[in-house]
């Protein structure tokens, strides 16, 4: 028989958090405690111990994050306030329960120079705030012992805002759609890192050493190459355009290849990553059943 454990889940709101709480009743074992920016304020202080003062945690994942990328460029003091210095804090809490941390990250910590996919060990260069306060937050984890850092990218699913919606919406407003077609990465379909973790979760009651991780759908496209199968799926009938990233300037800037290599958590969690394309339809799916 399996042994109860606590799980917090930050960011219960947020893409990532919902899909954890669908798969909640597959795992019986684990007593998932959701919470969202009403309930858990993970930049203060004292609302982070008034939970760990009513729970005591084996897992912490903290799935809360700032991630509008192009207000952080602006919005600096809050972006590293929520991506950077509330991890420490969290880390600080997990620390004395002795509990793990899960912390999710971005494929924004690199500047998309590399030619192959990025391992675990590459060189991290930020391009934005958003990818320097996810940063911060990577190294305020990995100075506690029992932390994983998990870096994805392109995340997408049937809640919140993502570029899938995005762009279903906007193929029934618009005459046709332009899409950057020079910026290359492989989407992420929220369900499936959710599964991941919580099946990470089982299987990680000790840890000697912080680690980090590269979670992703397998597959390397553009933006364009994901928009025009989107709506290839849904049969629509509004065309497409390739542009550049030059044609369409945003306040951030975005790493240009940022395909991130999964061969360390495949290998070390014997997980079985599906392929963007067969996880696409599957949210299409349950997108519109």
């Amino acid at each position: 028989m399996r042994k109860l454990q606590n799980i917090l889940v930050t960011g219960a709101n947020g893409q990532l958090g919902f899909e954890i709480a669908k798969l909640s009743d597959t795992y019986p074992w684990l007593n998932l405690i959701f919470a969202d920016r009403s309930t858990l304020d993970i930049a203060n202080k004292k609302s982070i111990a008034s939970i760990f003062n009513r729970y005591r945690f084996n897992t912490v994942i903290n799935c809360a994050a700032y991630t509008a990328v192009d207000k952080a460029e602006t919005d600096t003091e809050m972006a590293y306030a929520i991506n950077g210095k509330a991890v420490s804090m969290l880390a600080s809490f997990c620390e004395i329960q002795e509990a793990n941390l899960f912390q999710i990250s971005t494929d924004f910590v690199f500047d998309g120079t590399a030619n192959e996919p990025y391992k675990e060990d590459a060189a991290t260069n930020p391009l934005s705030v958003y990818g320097l306060s996810k940063l911060e937050g990577e190294k305020a984890a990995l100075s506690y012992q029992r932390a994983y850092v998990f870096r994805t990218s392109w995340v997408y699913s049937t809640h919140g805002k993502n570029f899938v919606k995005t762009m279903l919406r906007l193929a029934s407003e618009k005459p046709e759609l332009r899409v950057v077609n020079d910026q290359f990465g492989s989407p992420t379909y929220a369900h499936d890192l959710a599964e991941a973790l919580l099946k990470i979760a089982t299987q990680t009651i000790h840890i000697n050493e912080p680690s980090i991780y590269h979670y992703c759908n397998q597959g390397a496209i553009t933006w364009f190459d994901f928009a025009k199968k989107i709506l290839e799926l849904k049969h629509s009938k509004t065309p497409i355009i390739p542009i550049s990233t030059s044609a369409f300037p945003t306040p951030a800037r975005r790493p240009s290849y940022s395909v991130l290599n999964t061969d360390k958590i495949k290998q070390h969690f014997n997980l079985i990553i599906p392929n963007w394309q067969s996880s696409l339809v599957q949210c299409l799916k349950n997108l519109n059943p």
